[in-house]
């Protein structure tokens, strides 16, 4: 073999076989002998490009290590950002950060377990803010938002309170100047909840309160439904929002380890639908189903696409609740606070997305470190995926979504888990990953059952599928639409525009720089 070549530039693949010499062979011979050393230079070619790609594949897959001493902690120093460590202080520059971000949780009857509503209050706990803010993606991270800023899309979601590097770089500078406190004319003006005013998404416009329930101080866990709580609604109405919140009589100013220490639901799955003639049951056929609500999570907020009905005469169906001891005899009921699309409002996206994940099949060894479950589901149709919402049990400390789509893979996100904090990640409109049907969406778990991670009960135990803390489940509870042909273009150009050239890509949007189609009048837009 003279002359052959193979490239490899930036994961692409090109092969060129340059000219091949057949010495020594009679002319009536040399073309067919030609041709079979240019057949077997092309075989080894191939083999060599499969390996080469076998490789590559395993290096740019997202490899992790749940082992603590393998975790990255997110130190930066605050001269990169042109400021100087000396000029920081709590007036200026960490009160505003914590209202934004921490105290939400962090005030008495929060689920914070220490209020950081004053300097005095804070000035004590500033290494361990430091220390906490600086894990940011995985558990034990302050505050609960686990997105992986490195990989996928980092930027493009509802209500983020995550801390920027800057955040990080300021509180970082300010602990370890000893935590100065500034001028306090300069703090901001003292945050401060009144009644009705702790909805995180504001005042609702219609409050729903579902039945009183009490658990002993000590008892099992209890599943059950718990019956209906009929809307009032007169007229079909489309819902913006939805946050579900515990009242119960825990005083506020007895604390808590744990986030589920000042709750007694542990989680409620629940749908709606028209109530039947007798106000008894909702009618199987009109029934929709929501979000759960789980300790810890934040609020649903749909995007203006893809707004969900609630119907005239409907009921919601508290058909599935996980209840809880918590160490105290507690007595308490849930709210929900809805909030709806002006009147004649429509949504542009009725049908749902599949789901991913598996919540039955699953065998998770015990004392191992790093175990990787996956799941993967072929769309059938153009997808808008609106939510990732990784569910996971104790064991669980990360779930990554990706596409692959033809020769590529897409990592959409990574995201660390925490059990006490189960988070979901609503994309902004233009943001929200846009995937053609025929793409393969992979979910990727990664669980650890060693003696490292802290929301074991026994790391000893082998487990499978089940719906306790102490068994499994591996599912994005999030949610997407599916879109024709036309609304997936529609949104690829409106997603371009946003883009601006060539040069800026959307890793969500894997065709969004291909060739735009031209159909003629027969064809039609729907295939």
């Amino acid at each position: 073999l003279v002359g052959s070549e193979m490239c490899i530039r930036d994961r692409s693949y090109s092969f060129e076989i340059k000219e091949v010499f057949v010495k020594s062979i009679p002319i009536k011979y040399r073309k067919p002998q030609r041709e079979k050393a240019e057949m077997i230079v092309r075989k080894i070619l191939t083999l060599l490009a499969l390996t080469t790609l076998a490789i590559a594949n395993q290096t740019i897959a997202q490899s992790y290590d749940s082992n603590p001493s393998a975790q990255k902690m997110h130190y930066y120093d605050i001269a990169d950002f042109e400021m100087q460590a000396s000029d920081i202080n709590y007036a200026d520059h960490i009160a505003p950060i914590l209202q934004r971000s921490c105290l939400q949780c962090h005030r008495p009857g929060g689920g914070g377990p220490m209020s950081f509503l004053s300097y005095d209050e804070v000035r004590p706990w500033a290494p361990v803010i430091m220390y906490r803010t600086a894990i940011r993606d995985r558990m034990g991270a302050m505050p609960p938002w686990y997105i992986e800023k490195d990989i996928g899309i980092s930027d493009g979601f509802e209500s983020d309170y995550s801390l920027s590097d800057l955040d990080l770089a300021m509180i970082q500078a300010w602990a370890q100047n000893g935590a100065p406190r500034g001028n306090p004319a300069n703090e901001p003006p003292p945050y401060v909840v009144t009644e009705g005013e702790d909805w995180t998404l504001g005042e609702p416009d219609l409050v729903l309160t579902g039945p009183e329930m009490t658990r002993p101080a000590v008892a099992p866990d209890w599943w059950g439904d718990i019956g209906i709580v009929p809307t009032g609604l007169t007229e079909d109405r489309y819902v913006q929002s939805i946050e579900v919140k515990e009242v119960n009589d825990i005083p506020d100013d007895i604390g808590s380890n744990t986030v589920g220490g000042r709750y007694i639901w542990h989680h409620m799955t629940y749908s709606s639908g028209v109530l039947s003639e007798d106000g008894s049951f909702i009618l199987p056929e009109t029934r929709v189903g929501w979000p759960i609500h789980e300790v810890g999570r934040n609020a649903d907020k749909f995007p203006d696409s893809a707004g969900r009905l609630l119907q005239a005469n409907s009921a919601l169906h508290l058909n599935a609740a996980h209840m809880h001891s918590n160490g105290r005899e507690t007595k308490g009921h849930l709210e929900f606070g809805i909030k709806f699309f002006p009147k004649g409002y429509k949504p542009k996206y009725t049908e749902r997305g599949p789901r991913t994940g598996n919540g039955v099949d699953l065998d998770v060894l015990p004392g191992l470190p790093n175990q990787e479950l996956r799941n993967s589901v072929v769309l059938q149709e153009h997808t808008k995926i609106m939510a990732f919402e990784p569910h996971l049990h104790a064991p669980g400390v990360r779930m990554c979504l990706e596409a692959i789509f033809g020769h590529n893979k897409f990592t959409i996100n990574c995201v660390g888990y925490d059990h006490n904090w189960v988070k979901q990640y609503i994309y902004k409109e233009d943001s929200a990953p846009l995937l053609p049907k025929g793409t393969i969406l992979q979910t990727i778990a990664y669980m650890d059952t060693s003696s490292n991670n802290p929301n074991l009960a026994d790391s000893r135990n082998w487990s499978g599928g089940g719906r306790r803390s102490v068994s499994n489940m591996f599912i994005d509870l999030g949610y997407s639409v599916t879109m024709t042909e036309e609304q997936f273009q529609e949104e690829m150009a409106a997603r371009r525009e946003i883009l601006g050239n060539k040069n800026n890509y959307d890793v969500g949007c894997p065709l969004c720089w291909a060739p735009v189609p031209e159909y003629d009048e027969a064809g039609g837009g729907s295939d």
